[in-house]
């Protein structure tokens, strides 16, 4: 089992470590409730540096990204970061990612936790143009400051004006004294903030600084319970429960970020399924009966014929009510779609709602 760079900050502080994606993380230090609303009310800090961190340099580094990630990275300028993935060559789903660019011959991928491997061997095996590849995510700590408090958070620790920083950007500047961070405006919680990356021997360094910032805020760490549920009320996916290896990007709502106006990998069976006709949809719905929807729980009609299963559920502590993502036939994907939830043989009411469940 492989630990984060502040492990020990971790354990200090009391959290409950689990294993995730090969890694002891920190699932929770108070409670899940407590530290969703402190993010959603206040700025809480995430350490994410689990993630995985690639370089690609090189005068051949945009026709590599361009060839295996969806988004079209001739879209990007220096400073900007892409959402995309990188499709499989059966048209299904290696990892979604974020793409940042450097300069015009410099990017930095971001992967997920549990596919840094599979990924870094899925792009080398696609690295025909001879880019210079190096994978970084040992050297790196990645913390996530997010919640309506964070800028002000961080702003006392640098002289980048971070207000003005547009949603999807990124500078490479000075942070608490600390040469060459990537402040990053980005996350996974929709309620804004910054992911900062820096050297893991400065990371301890960071961490401090950061807490003292944002103590007038009420500034707590916050673990990976509470980041599921903020995740998911932003109907943001998960690898591994809402996308996967044989998960159809189109399906899965992806779609705006797989480009056809370039060539990259599996496009030509991606644009022929778009053609067809999508034979399912990745939906969100909310319950209308009492329950909470869990992961694998069969989607039915109102028969109790299975139509597809729940890939990620739990009670939203915003909405106070149940909430999930699942995949359904196509003619039971449109808002306000009647479907049920199989709890214990049970069929609990749900609906079908456009995302996000949170608005902003």
């Amino acid at each position: 089992m492989k630990t984060v760079p502040l492990h020990h900050v971790h354990v200090r502080l009391g959290a409950k470590m689990v294993p995730f994606a090969g890694f002891e993380m920190p699932v929770r230090y108070s409670s899940d409730l407590d530290e969703h609303h402190t993010v959603r009310n206040n700025v809480g800090v995430f350490d994410v540096s689990h993630m995985g961190e690639f370089s690609i340099k090189g005068p051949n580094a945009t026709a590599l990204v361009q060839k295996v990630t969806s988004n079209d990275a001739s879209a990007l300028y220096n400073g900007k970061v892409q959402y995309s993935y990188l499709p499989n060559a059966a048209g299904g789903i290696v990892d979604d990612l974020l793409v940042y660019k450097v300069s015009d011959d410099e990017y930095f991928l971001v992967v997920n936790a549990s596919n840094i491997e599979k990924d870094w061997n899925w792009i080398q095996s696609q690295n025909t143009e001879g880019a210079a590849m190096s994978n970084v995510s040992d050297d790196l700590c990645l913390l996530a400051v997010q919640g309506p408090d964070a800028t002000a958070t961080l702003q006392k620790l640098t002289s980048e004006n971070l207000a003005a920083m547009e949603y999807y950007t990124f500078k490479i500047g000075e942070m608490a004294g600390i040469e060459n961070v990537i402040i990053s405006a980005t996350g996974y919680t929709g309620s804004g903030g910054f992911e900062i990356y820096v050297d893991k021997e400065d990371a301890e360094k960071m961490w401090n600084a950061i807490f003292e910032a944002g103590e007038e805020f009420g500034i707590k760490p916050v673990g990976l319970g509470a980041r599921d549920t903020l995740r998911l009320e932003k109907g943001f996916c998960l690898y591994g429960n809402d996308i996967d290896d044989t998960t159809s990007p189109l399906e899965a709502g992806l779609g705006w970020v797989t480009k056809f106006n370039k060539d990259f990998i599996s496009a030509s069976a991606l644009k022929a399924q778009k053609e067809a006709g999508l034979k399912r949809k990745l939906v969100g719905f909310e319950m209308i009966d009492r329950g909470i929807p869990r992961g694998h729980y069969e989607l039915c009609d109102a028969d109790g014929n299975k139509l597809g299963e729940v890939t990620s559920g739990t009670q939203s502590p915003t909405l106070q009510k149940g909430i999930g993502m699942g995949y359904v036939p196509a003619a039971y994907s449109k808002p306000d779609t009647e479907i049920f939830v199989k709890v214990r043989d049970r069929l609990l009411k749900a609906k079908v709602v456009k995302l996000p469940f949170v608005k902003n």
